[in-house]
């Protein structure tokens, strides 16, 4: 496993990150692992070395903190990983259950330190931009929960490029807490992000850690000529509303033509590719099989040359904007 500075801050993560969607409650999505099915992944991608688990309060509302809570209670050492989980979606049934007002990231910090079992989170991300919310309020009540030693260092996941430097820009001006990663949507069949998010972050060394890498498994191969060969590819109605073109399915098809070239596996080849964008700090990698995290964490070793890079960037076209 290889190790890097999360943007330009002092904190060091695993190249891999393990995203645990998967892992929680399936009466929340039929494709989710309970938690004796999904502790073995979490024990294997510490024994790979990975260090740096991303959660979020919502994914099987909160039982996916809870999982992952105890799993690194039971395998690892507190201070030897990095705990990331995210605020802003709804959690209950009130009008303040939702969002980035200072009163919901209060409480919502509260009770994920208290589900996740821990008196800190690494990485407190907001989940989305809040237009609802003064940014000011947002920025001041999570430099607050910093200041407290509850989160350590705060993150941001998919908004537009203006909306991120907006927010920047105010913890700046008011000497607050800025954000160290960008947690988007971004992938060789997206590639939106390249316009404006990845330059910005760059520009601003900010740490990015894409979301979909295997762009929820289309990639891999769970979809082919629209028929779906996985649960979750047959259920997972979010993806079918991200991934389903003409061109994507070009891509999926330059990236199995790779891998076939390279004998290697179509995930670890959209895996390697963007861990070979400038400024692509570590993607979050689900895995609902073993061979998933073997998979993710075998892409490191794969080198593209000049060459792959391009025959698989050649079929990409211009999308809308998704996943914000």
């Amino acid at each position: 496993m290889d190790y890097i500075r999360l943007g330009q801050s002092g904190l060091k993560v695993s190249r891999i990150a393990l995203g645990t969607m998967t892992y929680g409650d399936p009466a929340w999505r039929d494709w989710v692992l309970p938690e004796e099915q999904s502790r073995p992944f979490i024990a294997r991608a510490l024994e790979l070395g990975i260090t740096f688990f991303d959660t979020a309060d919502m994914y099987s509302l909160g039982a996916s903190e809870e999982v992952l809570g105890r799993a690194l209670r039971d395998y690892a050492r507190r201070d030897q990983v990095v705990i990331a989980t995210k605020v802003f979606n709804r959690m209950g049934s009130g009008p303040n259950d939702a969002g980035l007002s200072r009163g919901h990231i209060m409480d919502a910090v509260q009770a994920s330190l208290k589900r996740l079992g821990t008196d800190h989170i690494d990485l407190y991300q907001i989940h989305r931009f809040d237009p609802e919310t003064p940014i000011l309020e947002t920025m001041t009540a999570l430099h607050d929960l910093v200041r407290m030693g509850a989160v350590r260092y705060i993150g941001a996941s998919s908004m537009l490029a203006y909306q991120f430097a907006r927010m920047q820009h105010v913890a700046d001006l008011h000497g607050l807490t800025r954000f160290v990663s960008m947690q988007n949507h971004y992938n060789l069949v997206y590639r939106e992000e390249e316009r404006e998010m990845l330059p910005l972050c760059r520009e601003e060394g900010v740490g990015v850690i894409p979301w979909s890498p295997l762009a929820r498994g289309f990639l891999a191969g769970n979809r082919q000529a629209g028929e779906a060969r996985t649960t979750r590819a047959h259920s997972d109605r979010f993806a079918q509303a991200l991934y389903h073109t003409e061109d994507d399915y070009a891509v999926q098809q330059r990236v199995a033509e790779v891998a076939a070239r390279l004998d290697v596996t179509p995930a670890q080849v959209a895996t390697a590719w963007l861990l070979h964008q400038p400024g692509v700090t570590a993607p979050i990698v689900g895995a609902s099989k073993l061979p998933h995290l073997e998979d993710a964490v075998a892409a490191l070793k794969v080198r593209l040359t000049p060459e792959d890079l391009r025959a698989l960037e050649e079929p990409y076209r211009p999308h809308p904007v998704l996943g914000i």
